[in-house]
Formats: structure tokens, C-alpha cells, sequence
């Protein structure tokens, strides 16, 4: 590996990154014990706000940054719904989580790979005439830091009151992690619409895209053979 490649691998942002993946790592593990794992997640979630703010303080922003950033975000939300999944287990609740889970999933990626096709220098680059909405919420940080701190925190709450994890020795907390369930709901609505909103945007650019680059629905004739 060459020394420039290994510096963007030991760029301190990049270092941040991978310790949320170890603590996310380390969360699931112990996703038996709330004591535990409420912790654990919770610093690997803090931490998406320290990279960032060490990649510019730094003057480290790489490619590479950005895309364990969002990668990681993506994994450790895909981990506590699968959580969820097993610890809501009615038919409903658990459907209801697979779509998030897919709009998360779909939503990003169609989105990144919409602005790298269309040449986008970031994912965050968004023109105000496509969706203002969404461009507040990639430009404003801390629109971004509230809508992800407080949809993760809708997602704990809902680990944190089942009582089969936390076990009767924490039930006091019930009400508490009730409030922060009903405290990040609009927020967590909100999140929703965002991913929506670019799920349907990336679609569109790509299909700009794709009209760019002259596809034509209707497949051209095949000549066939001349007649004397």
C-alpha cells in the first residue's frame, strides 16, 4: 500500500469511524443486556458528530470518509431494526420495520448514486429548485444532528421499554424512555419524509440521466436486408 493511501486509511476522522464500528460491533454482542448496550450504541451514534467535526477541523474530508460515514450510519440503524424486528414480533410491527429498513437502505443509495452520476462533488450537494426541503436538510448541520440523533433515539426507545431487555430492576425507566419515544416521533416523521423525498428525487435525476445520454423507449427498427 502506498504511504498516501495509508495516511487516508489513518486520517483521524477515518480512526473515529472505525471505533464506531467497534462499539456498534460491541453493542450487538451485548444486545441481551440493556446495561450494556444502551452505552455502547449510544457513544458509536455520538461519535457520527465527532468525525465530521474532525474531518473539517482537520481539513481531512475525504471520499473515503464520507462514504464509511454513511455506510456506517446505514449498518448500525439495519442492525437495531433487525433488534427490533425480533423484539416486536406481530406481523405489523415487523413489516412496518422492514419498510423502514428498505426506505433507509434504497433511499441512500439511490441518492449517492444519483450525484456521482450526475457529478455532484457530495451527496449533499442539493439544488434548491429540486427540493429546498431536502436542501436544508443536507446543508443545515444542525437540521442533520437533530433528524439523525432523534430518529436513532425513537429507535432506542423502542428497545429501551421492552422489559424482557431491560429487566425488572429497570422498569423505573419506563416513563423516561416514554417520554423520548413521544419526544423524537415528529422528528422521526420527519426523517421518514426526507428519505422519501430523496428516494423519488434520485429517481428522477437518474431518469434525467438516462435521457442525457439519448435512451429512447421505443428500440430502434433493425435495418433489414436492401432489395435490388
Amino acid at each position: 500500500m502506498r504511504p498516501e493511501v495509508r495516511r487516508v486509511f489513518l486520517a483521524v476522522p477515518n480512526v473515529i469511524g472505525y471505533a464506531r464500528v467497534a462499539l456498534a460491533l460491541a453493542a450487538f454482542w451485548c444486545v441481551s443486556d440493556a446495561r450494556l448496550f444502551l452505552p455502547l450504541y449510544g457513544l458509536s451514534c455520538m461519535l457520527d458528530a465527532a468525525d465530521g467535526w474532525a474531518a473539517r477541523r482537520l481539513c481531512q474530508c475525504t471520499l473515503m470518509g464520507a462514504v464509511l460515514d454513511m455506510v456506517t450510519d446505514r449498518s448500525t440503524t439495519a442492525g437495531l431494526l433487525c433488534v427490533l424486528c425480533r423484539m416486536y414480533p406481530a406481523r405489523g410491527a415487523v413489516m412496518a420495520l422492514q419498510v423502514l429498513l428498505g426506505l433507509d437502505l434504497s433511499s441512500h443509495y439511490m441518492h449517492m448514486y444519483a450525484s456521482l452520476s450526475s457529478g455532484a462533488p457530495s451527496h449533499k450537494a442539493i439544488d434548491a429548485r429540486r427540493s429546498w426541503l431536502l436542501r436544508l436538510y443536507y446543508t443545515s448541520r444542525a437540521v442533520l444532528f437533530v433528524a439523525c440523533a432523534l430518529n436513532e433515539a425513537f429507535f432506542v426507545a423502542l428497545y429501551a421499554l421492552r422489559q424482557d431487555a431491560l429487566g425488572a430492576a429497570w422498569a423505573w425507566w419506563t416513563p423516561a424512555w416514554t417520554a423520548v419515544l413521544v419526544a423524537a416521533a415528529p422528528v422521526f416523521a420527519f426523517k421518514q419524509a426526507m428519505n422519501v423525498i430523496q428516494l423519488c428525487g434520485a429517481a428522477v435525476r437518474l431518469a434525467e440521466i438516462d435521457v442525457a445520454r439519448n435512451w429512447s423507449a421505443s428500440p430502434k427498427p433493425e435495418a433489414g436486408p436492401r432489395r435490388k
